[in-house]
């Protein structure tokens, strides 16, 4: 339990700047001290003063009342008497019950220039820095002249919103929910806190509003993992709040910010409404953070039963940093159980060949490889000094699970010794334009060499299922819980804000798979008709795009913004070309873009087809294909409803965390089967097993579990609350 003392306020017969206010305040943090201490068999933790850094700007610009003090010196000297009487206080909470635990509670900030100059820079630097004055001044880092120490810092409670990184002068947002590039990673923020201190660290308070509730717990769940995993004592996350709660300046607001909301308009105005996306994503998150735990807890030197965690090795043509797709959902959620060693094709790069790694994701690690030879991909002269740079990657005697994307890499297996060799065929590479003209020798010797072999669709598995005994069709799944921020239409993304309404767009990859006299087409077809094109061009000339008023190439954008784009369009679109690229692919867009819940017309991709013909208009000609949109266009709210009703049912039969619980037991299993083979041939069973997953949570809404400490002020929270007037 945590007890909050001061939040935000003090009664008004007593100044902020009087002598009184130190003794009253730690004569009060005693005495409830005292009080509750024969209620613990274990002492709570006491958060004296919840954030002195935020509360002394509050007071210094009149968010809080404030004496008559000039501006300029207000918030450093509200900062260091709110400081006296927090030190005052630890004091008289030890000397009530020595077992107490202290928590020094401030937001976690990150602030960009807004102007390309030094002064710009060297200011934006000293706000950045003071969000640890008030830590360093309790440690006595700072102003030691107030009786700071190093025992004042027992934990820290960082509070970390979606808004708290933004840019110098400006306040505007870096947003999160678009990927800001000048954002940085929560897990950074937390090792800078973890290593100026070396002291455990809390999430004390972090949650979001509207319908991004369940993609914000989902990443704060993975960057806290990632500092985990980097040694950053985290002792866990709160949400604050649970329940729904107005704004301070506008009580008739409500934020939309709670686990629950309230049904505000409904017969009972503070009837609870569990709000699902975030529920489910707070289940998988914790479920995640606790099988990362497992691993952390199994690689410290004190465990009896050290299990050594298995590393899985994959060889990609795609790089990690482009699109967001299959191989990033797969592996980040497969990082749950493996050390992952993610292996770009090389770079040309003069001088003596090396490797760059990386970190993009909880227990990933990219690694690029460059080397003098100037030749593309995973080509045959690339091979010798690849083979000598990858050989030292795991340990001699370790047996990695070997993992492939693209079977020009397979020579690079040489120098492994393979638990398990698996081929993740998301494409028929062969037929796109191009192709290394070994691929196909290359593939038929990896089928061989193969343990499991995975396809990204029932075509493509019904081209590969008779040249294996092991071949698994795990179409694309989707991430419902990030899509559904798209069914809150008032979401936008800046870059269509001037946009007229009749939106039709497509997201993707924009290569020889897309049909660019089709988009000429429908442009044309209908002025009025705005046509966004998200996503990167590449293998074609970008001076081959058709140019009109009324069609939008947006270039790459990040995966976070996609429902942004989503939920601004009337109309989605898959304007596949037919042709040999295309005959095996199975879209991973078509299920986000019914997570959005918005009619979708598609070219005849025959997965689409065979899958989704009752919910996508399939159309085989231009005119049909405009004809589809212009129906799509006119659908009634009572069409639109059951089109929804279906899409939802749809999306509710799959997910990524399914289907990589699916792959992972047949990793696990293949993996025994290997043992056992072992076994039986009189040789060492040296091949690890991975942690196997936890028991789903339960659905029901009462029993929903939380990663929380507290839930900030109500209930949950002793002394004064801004507005009430009184210590207690």
């Amino acid at each position: 339990m945590s007890w909050t003392l001061c939040h935000y306020g003090w009664p008004t017969d007593i100044d902020l700047f009087s002598d009184e206010f130190v003794s009253r305040f730690a004569t009060f943090c005693g005495e409830l001290a005292r009080f509750l201490a024969p209620w613990y068999d274990e002492a709570p933790v006491y958060s004296p003063m919840n954030e002195i850094s935020f509360l002394s700007w509050g007071i210094s610009v009149g968010l809080f009342s404030r004496p008559d003090m000039p501006e300029e010196v207000l918030a450093d000297a509200a900062k260091r008497q709110l400081v006296r009487a927090t030190l005052a206080a630890c004091d008289a909470i030890w000397q009530a019950d020595p077992r107490a635990r202290i928590m020094h509670c401030d937001p976690l900030i990150h602030i960009v220039p807004d102007q390309d100059s030094d002064s710009c820079r060297q200011e934006t630097a000293m706000l950045c820095e003071a969000q640890y004055q008030a830590w360093d001044m309790l440690a006595g880092r700072v102003a030691p002249e107030l009786g700071g120490a190093p025992h004042y810092l027992d934990l820290l409670g960082v509070n970390y919103y979606h808004d708290n990184q933004w840019e110098m002068t400006t306040n505007r947002r870096l947003f999160w929910h678009l990927a800001d590039a000048q954002r940085i990673p929560m897990h950074e923020m937390l090792e800078t806190v973890y290593q100026r201190y070396q002291r455990p660290l809390l999430v004390a308070e972090t949650s979001h509003v509207g319908s991004g509730r369940g993609a914000w717990i989902t990443e704060v769940g993975a960057e806290v993992a990632q500092a985990q995993l980097a040694g950053v004592e985290i002792l866990g996350i709160c949400l604050y709040p649970i329940i729904d709660r107005p704004l301070w300046e506008d009580p008739s607001f409500w934020a939309r910010s709670g686990l629950w909301d309230l049904d505000r308009l409904g017969p009972d105005p503070f009837a609870r409404q569990l709000q699902q996306p975030y529920a489910r994503a707070l289940r998988q998150t914790q479920q995640s953070l606790q099988h990362f735990q497992t691993l952390i807890l199994s690689r410290r030197p004190d465990q009896e039963n050290n299990m050594k965690q298995p590393t899985l090795i994959v060889f990609s043509h795609l790089r990690w940093g482009f699109v967001f797709q299959r191989p990033q959902h797969l592996l980040t959620r497969l990082a749950q159980h493996y050390r992952i060693l993610f292996i770009e094709e090389p770079l040309f790069q003069a001088g003596p060949p090396g490797l760059i790694e990386s970190s993009p994701a909880a227990n990933i690690t990219v690694i690029q490889p460059h080397t003098d030879i100037d030749a593309p991909g995973f080509h045959d002269s690339q091979i010798a000094s690849l083979q000598l740079l990858l050989a030292a990657l795991v340990e001699e005697d370790e047996r990695p699970l070997v993992w492939f994307y693209t079977p020009m890499a397979l020579p690079l297996l040489t120098p492994f010794k393979p638990g398990l060799v698996i081929y993740d065929c998301m494409d028929e590479l062969s037929a796109f334009h191009q192709a290394p003209r070994q691929l196909q020798q290359r593939e038929s010797a990896l089928l061989t060499r193969a343990d499991l072999v995975f396809t990204g669709g029932t075509s493509l598995y019904e081209a590969k299922k008779s040249k294996h005994p092991q071949v698994h069709c795990f179409p694309s799944s989707v991430d419902a819980i990030h899509f559904e921020q798209a069914l809150d239409r008032n979401n936008h993304h800046p870059l269509q804000d001037t946009l007229p309404p009749l939106r039709l767009g497509y997201y993707g990859v924009l290569d020889e798979r897309i049909d660019l006299p089709l988009i000429a087409a429908l442009a044309d077809s209908h002025p009025e008709w705005q046509i966004i094109m998200v996503g990167p061009v590449v293998k074609i000339d970008p001076a081959s795009l058709p140019q009109r008023q009324n069609i939008h190439w947006l270039g790459q954008q990040p995966y976070q913004a996609l429902p942004q784009f989503l939920a601004g369009w009337d109309v989605c679109l898959m304007p596949f070309a037919l042709n040999a690229s295309t005959r095996y692919i199975s879209p991973t867009k078509v299920l986000e873009y019914m997570a959005a819940q918005l009619p979708i017309v598609s070219t005849a991709i025959i997965d689409v087809e065979r899958h989704y013909a009752d919910l996508v208009a399939v159309a085989r000609s231009p005119e049909a294909f405009i004809q589809a949109c212009e129906e799509a266009l006119r659908l009634s709210p009572t069409e639109r409803a059951a089109l929804a009703e279906k899409m939802q049912k749809k999306v509710a039969a799959t997910s990524w965390n399914s289907t990589v619980e699916r792959i992972h037991t047949l990793m696990q299993q293949a993996l025994i089967s290997e043992n056992d083979a072992a076994q039986r041939n009189g040789e060492p069973a040296e091949i690890t097993p991975a942690v196997t997953w936890l028991t789903s949570a339960t659905e029901e809404a009462e029993t929903v579990p939380c990663l929380i400490i507290g839930a900030g002020p109500t209930g949950l929270s002793a002394g004064y609350h801004y507005g009430e007037g009184l210590w207690y």
